[in-house]
C-alpha cells in the first residue's frame, strides 16, 4: 500500500511528514500534587473523547489536545519553529473525524516561511476526508482545498471536477498520524500506496535501529526510521534523512536529521502538552 506528496519546499516537506513528540518536564515545586491533578485531568479528557468515538474507532496513540512543538535548525542555526496539534473530534459529511493542524514559521533573511496544513481523517479507517494547505514561502503563496471521498474512490480540489484517488487515501497530515500506529520492527521495510495523489506512490519506511537520543525536551529511547518517497527532496530515493520515533506506545517523533547538497536540516522536539502518560 503506497504514498507521496504534492509540491512543497524541502524544509516543509521533510518536517510535515514526521512530526511527533514526547512529554515536557513539569516544575519541581508541588510536583507530586500537580502530577496527580494532571493525571486526573488527562483521565477525564480520555473518558470524554471515548464517549465521542464510535465503538469501532481505530486504536491510536494520540488524543484531542495533544500539541507538539519543535525547533527547526539549518546546521547549527535555528531557522524556525513548528507545531502539530490534535485540535478536535468533529464531523465531515456525517463521518466522525480527527481534525489536526500543523504549522511552521521561520526562515532565513530574504526567505520566510509561514505555512499551515489542516487534515480531517476518519476515526475508524484513518482515511483522509478533507485536506487544506495554506503555503507562504518566500515569494510563493498557495491555498488549496481538497475534499476526499474514500467510499467512492474520488477527490476534488476546490471547484474543479472530481478525479480518482487511491484506495484508503492519506494526505500529508493523516499519513503522519497513521505512521504512529505501525509496530516499527527493526529490520523491516513498510511500503504503502495510500497517498491521495497516486503519482506519489509508493512510500517506503525502513526501520534501521534503536538508540537513545537527547533533545531539548529530554532523553528518549527511540526507533530510527529512513523514509523514501517517489519525489525529489529530502526524502527522495537518493536521500539519507533519518527520523527518531519514541520506542513506546506513543510513537512520537523526537528528532529528524537530513543531509542536503547545501547543508543539513534538522528538527528537535522542544515541548509537548496534552500527550498521553
Amino acid at each position: 500500500m503506497p504514498y507521496t506528496m504534492s509540491r512543497t519546499s524541502p524544509l516543509v516537506f521533510s518536517f510535515a511528514l514526521f512530526v511527533g513528540a514526547a512529554l515536557s518536564l513539569g516544575g519541581a515545586r508541588n510536583a507530586s500534587a500537580q502530577s496527580s491533578a494532571q493525571k486526573s485531568a488527562q483521565a477525564a479528557t480520555v473518558t470524554q473523547i471515548a464517549r465521542r468515538l464510535p465503538a469501532d474507532a481505530a486504536s491510536v496513540p494520540f488524543d484531542v489536545g495533544e500539541r507538539l512543538e519543535y525547533d527547526v535548525k539549518f546546521g547549527s542555526l535555528k531557522v524556525g519553529n513548528g507545531s502539530m496539534e490534535v485540535k478536535e473530534i468533529t464531523e465531515v459529511r456525517g463521518r466522525t473525524a480527527w481534525h489536526t493542524v500543523f504549522t511552521i514559521t521561520g526562515g532565513i533573511p530574504l526567505y520566510r516561511v509561514n505555512d499551515n496544513y489542516e487534515s480531517w481523517f476518519d476515526v475508524v479507517s484513518l482515511n483522509s476526508l478533507r485536506y487544506h494547505q495554506d503555503v507562504d514561502e518566500g515569494n510563493y503563496e498557495r491555498k488549496r482545498r481538497y475534499e476526499i471521498f474514500p467510499e467512492r474512490g474520488m477527490m476534488r480540489e476546490g471547484d474543479r471536477p472530481e478525479e480518482p484517488t487511491v484506495a484508503q487515501p492519506l494526505d500529508e497530515g493523516s499519513f503522519l498520524y497513521f505512521v504512529r500506529t505501525l509496530p516499527l520492527e527493526v529490520g523491516r521495510t513498510y511500503e504503502f500506496s495510500r497517498y491521495f495523489k497516486a503519482q506519489g506512490n509508493p512510500v517506503r519506511i525502513r526501520v534501521l535501529r534503536k538508540e537513545r537520543v537527547s533533545v531539548p525536551a529530554g532523553e528518549f529511547d527511540a526507533v530510527v526510521l529512513q523514509p523514501t518517497f517517489q519525489t525529489k527532496g529530502i526524502f527522495s530515493q537518493n536521500g539519507k534523512a533519518e527520523v527518531w520515533i519514541t520506542d513506546d506506545e506513543r510513537r512520537m517523533m523526537v528528532q529528524m536529521k537530513s543531509k542536503l547538497s547545501f547543508g543539513s536540516l534538522n528538527l528537535y522536539l522542544r515541548k509537548t502538552s496534552g500527550t498521553r502518560p
